[in-house]
This record gives structure tokens, sequence and C-alpha cells, in this order.
């Protein structure tokens, strides 16, 4: 999954990309309204990490601009007021979640998980496909009662395709939501880690294909 932070504070912004990025999270950060606004209309995002107080385009216009061209993408607003008018304002112009400043990372964590979680349609948490389950809060896939050990990457890897099933996703698409711009990273990536996470995947109920020319796509298999 992709991010994108937009906080002017280096060291909070710090502290947030380290954090989600430990995770296996691909994020961006800018430190203006502009950078961000330039970076929302030639990128996809799956979130939004919103500070208020921008230099150039402050947080509510970009927000305001965003949900004009009808951008779904979830925004989750990080601001010091914490001023019920200011979370009504926030709200009406289409921010999905807020949090106030100063804030603990691990309910900024929650936050991120809800929000995205929200958008593909999970209402929870911890979701079974077959004999697999997928745990986004406690961050474990288990087979059975086999525990699966995956790296931060092939975590949000397995998400990608958890949340998109039966669709084929391109080698570019997965490559955009899994790395961030900064990151350079060979073309056989995603090859190597879809490899990977098949191995892991041994006896589970869902399938990684390949489809030649277009990509790959996860699918459930029968029971029995």
């Amino acid at each position: 999954m992709r991010i994108l932070v937009v906080e002017d504070t280096e060291d909070l912004a710090d502290a947030i990309v380290h954090r989600l990025r430990k995770l296996g999270y691909a994020v961006d950060w800018v430190a203006t309204g502009d950078e961000a606004e330039e970076l929302l209309r030639q990128e996809e995002y799956q979130l939004v990490l919103l500070d208020i107080m921008l230099p150039g385009i402050d947080g509510q216009t970009l927000l305001a601009k965003l949900r004009g061209r009808r951008n779904p993408t979830p925004v989750l607003v990080m601001t010091a007021r914490s001023q019920v008018d200011v979370k009504i304002d926030l709200l009406d112009l289409g921010a999905d979640d807020f949090i106030v400043k100063p804030f603990d990372l691990r309910e900024l964590e929650a936050r991120c998980r809800s929000l995205l979680r929200r958008s593909h349609g999970m209402v929870s948490s911890k979701v079974a496909f077959g004999n697999l389950t997928f745990d986004t809060a406690a961050k474990k896939v288990t087979i059975g009662d086999r525990m699966v050990d995956l790296g931060g990457r092939e975590f949000r890897l397995l998400e990608l395709f958890l949340t998109n099933l039966d669709r084929v996703m391109a080698k570019e698409e997965l490559m955009d939501r899994l790395f961030s711009l900064e990151q350079s990273t060979a073309p056989n990536a995603i090859e190597l880690y879809v490899s990977r996470l098949r191995r892991k995947l041994d006896g589970a109920s869902v399938e990684i294909r390949t489809v030649r020319g277009l990509g790959y796509v996860a699918e459930l298999r029968p029971a029995g």
C-alpha cells in the first residue's frame, strides 16, 4: 500500500515515515502543500496523511482541491487544533478521519489500518480466505494452524492480492504500490517477491497465478 505523508515538521515526518516503512508500506513524504498537490495529480495513493498548517497551499485547500477532482483517496488529517468546529469543517470538506497532535504512533497506525481496510470493504482486521487467515492488526498470516513468516513487503504484497481477489494486477501496478518514489528497484523485483510469497503460501486456499503478458491474479481455490 502506498501512502503520502504531507507534513512540514521534519522530526515528526521522519518518525511517521520510519514507522510506516518498517511495517512494509511504501511511503512518500513532502513538506509543502504545493508539492503534495503536484504529486496527487501525478501519482496514485491508497492513503494520504495530511497536516493542516503547511507552507504554500494549506491542508484544507489541498483537501478541497482533491475532493473537487472527485479523488476518493482516504485522507487522515493530522492537526493540533482540537476544536469541534474545526473537526466538523474538515469532515465536511471530505476528510475521512483525523488525529490530534501530539499523538501516539500506535494510534496513527491503527487509524491507517482502519481507513485502508474500509477502502477495500473489509469490516474486520482479521479475515479468513479458506484456510488462510490474514490479520492486519497483528500483522500475522496463518494457514490452518501454521504461522507463515512474511517480511514486511511480502505481507503488503499479499494484502494487495487479497484485497483484489480475481483481478489481474500488472507488475507496474504492484511496483507502484509497493515501492516509494525514492526507492530504486530492480526490474525483476516483483517476480522475486511473488515467487517467495508463493513458496510460503504452499498449501493455502489462495493461489497466485501468472497471467502471461498481463501480470498476476490471486484466486480462492474451491473447498475440497
